[in-house]
């Protein structure tokens, strides 16, 4: 059996990594990896290859950045010769990228088999490009492998038959688990005993300077009771410039740090704030505090079962939570069923029986 793993951002690199792995354990299986170049950045791709010990891949179609319309396009033109030569028995698209939906809009053309892995999120947000990619992604493929209940119920809703869904799991956990020893052997020293981690990058938080300054005032404010860590996104940090932002001493703003780094720092903080959809997975496993500057998630059971809060862009609440964080109130939270860290076995076994 031959499968091909198309991965072109960040997160897709720890959802593909434990995959690979397991599927390598399988009689007869050969693997390819095609990185389409989505996001192409030292601190933002290479060096997750290495520290997620995945090969290095044997495709690169270097598309870059550009309108969603754009890099879909190309990925698509320039994916389409090696499905083409290669006729792979399974194609493996991980979570919500433009990558995501545009290998599958691919394989659905040329009748070659998909696996969408992280399947059936939702937002109910179709202001969101990622909640496109999903519902359209979900749609076409042929076998969809959900992190945890909500995700069925969504694809039962929208009329995808049972017969190709599978709950197996959350794999960014079969990553994290696997690594996080050698996460907390790679934290910088001098770290203060408590702080506020922060990272931000999605549009809504961004890209509006009447958004972005409230937002950064208020972390510098919050910073006088806590020190606050900010790996700051490339993207983020020219708006950053642009607002001629100068902030005090204890709001620290980093340079990104790689997937062991984040983690080891996740695992220490008092309390996380974000916009990303990952790392509110993580903080719930690692039963960190962890507060989202979002209206809506595609990750319900963080709310209901873990540790996430979402304040929408409520900054007042933000401080607040904070504030209750430092004195101890928290929310309670367990794991989700099945973020156990073996997800992507249970995954090798659906697609070698297949």
């Amino acid at each position: 059996m031959y499968c091909v793993h198309v991965v072109g951002a960040r997160p897709n690199f720890m959802k593909a990594a434990p995959v690979v792995r397991a599927l390598a354990q399988e009689p007869g299986m050969r693997q390819s990896l095609v990185h389409t170049g989505q996001h192409y950045d030292q601190n933002m791709s290479d060096v997750f290859f290495r520290e997620l010990e995945i090969p290095e891949p044997d495709f690169n179609l270097a598309v870059g950045s550009g309108t969603h319309a754009h890099q879909t396009g190309q990925i698509m033109m320039r994916f389409e010769p090696v499905v083409e030569k290669f006729r792979p028995d399974w194609v493996l698209v991980y979570g919500d990228v433009n990558s995501t939906i545009a290998a599958a809009l691919v394989c659905s053309k040329l009748r070659i088999r998909v696996a969408h892995v992280e399947a059936g999120l939702r937002s109910f947000d179709r202001g969101m490009p990622e909640e496109i990619n999903r519902l359209l992604t979900d749609q076409i493929a042929d076998l969809l492998f959900t992190p945890s209940e909500d995700g069925n119920q969504n694809l039962l809703r929208e009329g995808v038959p049972a017969e190709r869904i599978r709950l197996v799991g959350n794999v960014m956990i079969d990553t994290l688990v696997r690594l996080l020893p050698k996460a907390a052997a790679s934290l910088p020293q001098g770290l203060p005993r408590q702080y506020a981690l922060v990272t931000l990058h999605r549009p809504s938080n961004v890209d509006d300077p009447e958004m972005l300054r409230p937002i950064l005032q208020v972390l510098d404010g919050i910073s006088h009771e806590l020190p606050v860590i900010f790996p700051v996104h490339p993207r983020t940090r020219q708006r950053i410039e642009q607002l001629g932002f100068r902030a005090g001493e204890n709001l620290h703003f980093w340079e990104p740090q790689s997937y062991l780094q984040f983690l080891g720092l996740q695992q220490r903080a008092t309390v996380v704030i974000t916009d990303s959809g990952g790392i509110q997975e993580e903080t719930t496993f690692l039963g960190v505090p962890c507060l989202t500057l979002r209206d809506s998630t595609e990750r319900p059971i963080t709310v209901t079962v873990g540790t996430n809060v979402l304040l929408g862009h409520d900054l007042e609440r933000l401080r607040s939570e904070v504030c209750a964080i430092l004195r101890g109130q928290t929310k309670q939270s367990a794991t989700p069923p099945l973020w156990d860290g073996h997800a992507a076995e249970r995954i090798a076994n659906i697609i070698s029986a297949g």
